[in-house]
């Protein structure tokens, strides 16, 4: 009879202890559905965020380009009204009558000139002499 006692009790404390470590060591479904519900704010926070900033540069865009188009007709309206009401060498000097005419003497004087890129080496002042892209540069030989 004792074999049968110590037999029920080792397998009720085995069923208590088994409980006990599932409850544990089982993830929570009510915390996975938290953290899932989570992630789906969160996601939807970041395409909200993404749309504003999309629609933020796009309007910035479109601004820049009224900027624009307000200044070039401010400038048309003061090369016109120098001209105008100006003597035509004091209004040459003051504004030119074309809009790119400012920009097109500082273009014409950098295109003249030839542009020669840096060089990341040094060049050998002599024919004879190693240069500095060689493997033996700078390298004494042993006598």
């Amino acid at each position: 009879m004792s074999i049968w006692l110590i037999a029920i009790g080792c397998l009720t404390i085995g069923i208590v202890v088994g409980v006990i470590l599932t409850d544990k060591l089982s993830t929570n479904s009510k915390r996975v559905r938290d953290l899932e519900n989570q992630i789906s704010t969160l996601k939807e926070s970041h395409e909200e965020y993404k749309e504003n900033v999309s629609d933020h540069f796009s309007k910035t865009a479109e601004l820049v380009h009224r900027m624009t188009e307000n200044y070039k007709g401010i400038y048309q309206h003061l090369a016109s009204g120098a001209q105008n009401l100006c003597s035509t060498e004091v209004a040459g000097k003051l504004l030119p009558t074309e809009s790119d005419a400012t920009f097109s003497a500082s273009t014409s004087d950098e295109n003249s000139q030839e542009r020669i890129p840096p060089r990341d080496y040094a060049t050998r002042t002599s024919s004879d002499r190693i240069g500095a892209l060689s493997e033996n540069f700078g390298i004494e030989k042993p006598d």
